[in-house]
């Protein structure tokens, strides 16, 4: 909870103000989860504060909410496209990436719980970067991360927005973004450096390595190309449905089934 609140007062997210008569306050809360790795041993523990963004009013505390993903199909093609041209494949996570997110609306919201000023006890947090819960904090860090990417020198693919590609002298990158999940595949490697370190200058960047697990899919490296799976997300589904002590089937069919022409 310390590291959370100190990211978000070193990311300046809110400054305290006296509270406003007639201005929509929203509230906040903590919550905590655990994160997990492909074979299940934890990671890390995370907290987060989120604030209560059903209690935002349309047109007075936001407008738009949309927030592009990168379509299954496109993640397949570039893959595909990195192992017949036996391209290295890193994986990258934005570190509170809806921080990163400029607001355009006034949005006054209370202080966190544990951590109020006691000072000024009373004041409200006035937000200037989007926060985890708001309507409008997909919006608004897609927004920052394409201005970024443009900048750099990215295009946006015609057919799926959450790819963009860098094309120039011979040296060509593709990126990906699932809300704050990239991979990045290039035909040079200190292209991928570059990269990484001009996004560092802008976000809190966490390389991962390789890429081995993404959107509940194992990633297994292979001499002759990808392995790709989903047991792990499989077997959470079935420990969910408490089916764990079922039988085995060949097919998702009953074998003694009788079938009409």
């Amino acid at each position: 909870m310390n590291e959370e609140y100190m990211a978000l007062k070193k990311n300046k997210t809110w400054h305290l103000v006296p509270p406003q008569q007639g201005k929509n306050l929203i509230d906040c809360k903590w919550v905590f989860r655990i994160k997990r790795r492909s074979d299940g041993t934890i990671d890390r523990y995370k907290a987060r504060l989120v604030a209560k963004g059903f209690k935002q009013r349309y047109g007075i505390d936001y407008e738009d909410t949309f927030s592009p993903v990168v379509k299954a199909a496109t993640i397949r093609l570039v893959l595909s496209i990195a192992v017949s041209r036996g391209w290295s494949l890193r994986q990258l996570d934005v570190q509170n990436a809806f921080l990163h997110g400029v607001l355009e609306e006034k949005v006054y919201m209370k202080q966190p719980p544990g951590f109020e000023s006691k000072k000024t006890p009373s004041y409200v947090c006035k937000l200037d970067k989007a926060l985890y819960g708001l309507k409008q904090a997909p919006r608004a860090w897609y927004s920052r991360l394409c201005h970024k990417m443009q900048t750099l020198g990215f295009i946006p693919s015609k057919s799926d927005t959450s790819l963009f590609i860098y094309n120039r002298s011979n040296t060509c990158i593709f990126v990906l973004i699932y809300v704050d999940d990239i991979i990045v595949t290039s035909s040079s490697d200190e292209a991928i450096k570059g990269l990484l370190k001009d996004l560092s200058a802008d976000f809190a960047l966490k390389d991962l390595g390789d890429l081995h697990y993404f959107l509940g899919i194992e990633v297994k490296k292979h001499s002759n190309g990808l392995h790709l799976s989903q047991a792990k997300y499989a077997t959470d589904l079935v420990k969910k449905a408490g089916l764990q002590g079922c039988k085995p089937s060949l097919t998702p069919l009953s074998s003694s089934e009788k079938l009409s022409l």
